[in-house]
C-alpha cells in the first residue's frame, strides 16, 4: 500500500506518527472524527490563503469551528485576503483540497497554528491522500512544523 506523502516527509524529519486508513469514504468532519476515534476537536483542516498574488500563508485549524477572517487580517496587516483556490491549493502544496497536511509541501509557505490546535494532546492531519489522515501528537507536530507562528483566530 502506497505511503501518503505527508507520512514520508515526516519520517524524513524523524518525526513519530501512524497512517490511518479509512474503510469507507470521508464525506464529512464528523465521520473523519468517529472513525479515528477522536473527537471534531483533535481534527486539523490545513487551509491556504492567498494574501497577495505570489504571497501565501497556510493555517492549521483544529476543530469544525469558523475562523475569524478579521483577526486573520489583523495578523497579516491586510485589509483583503482570500481563500486560496483549487489550483493554488495543488501549485502551493502539492495536494489537492481535502487532502493538505503541513509536510512535503512543493512550495515554501508561511504556517500560522491555531492557538487550539495545542490543547489537545493527539491529532490528526491531512496525508496528501483522500480518505488517508495522519496521527500524531501535538507536541511531535509543532516539533516538525519547526518556524511557525501560534496565533489566535477565534474571535
Amino acid at each position: 500500500m502506497e505511503t501518503p506523502p505527508v507520512s514520508l516527509a515526516l519520517e524524513k524529519l524523524n518525526i513519530p506518527h501512524r497512517v490511518f486508513r479509512h474503510e469507507t469514504p470521508v464525506d464529512s468532519f464528523e465521520k473523519a472524527a468517529s472513525d479515528r476515534g477522536q473527537r471534531p476537536s483533535q481534527v486539523v483542516r490545513t487551509i491556504l490563503f492567498r494574501v497577495t498574488e505570489e504571497d501565501f500563508v497556510l493555517v492549521l485549524v483544529a476543530g469544525p469551528g469558523q475562523i475569524s477572517w478579521k483577526l486573520l487580517r489583523k495578523i497579516l496587516g491586510k485589509s483583503r485576503i482570500t481563500m486560496a483556490t483549487e489550483e493554488e491549493v495543488l501549485a502551493v502544496t502539492g495536494y489537492r483540497i481535502g487532502t493538505v497536511g503541513p509536510f512535503g509541501l512543493a512550495k515554501p509557505v508561511r504556517i500560522m497554528v491555531e492557538a487550539g490546535v495545542l490543547q489537545e494532546e493527539e491529532l490528526s492531519i491531512g496525508s496528501g491522500m483522500r480518505d488517508t489522515a495522519i496521527i500524531i501528537k501535538s507536541n511531535d507536530l509543532m516539533k516538525g512544523l519547526g518556524d511557525m507562528e501560534v496565533v489566535e483566530l477565534f474571535e
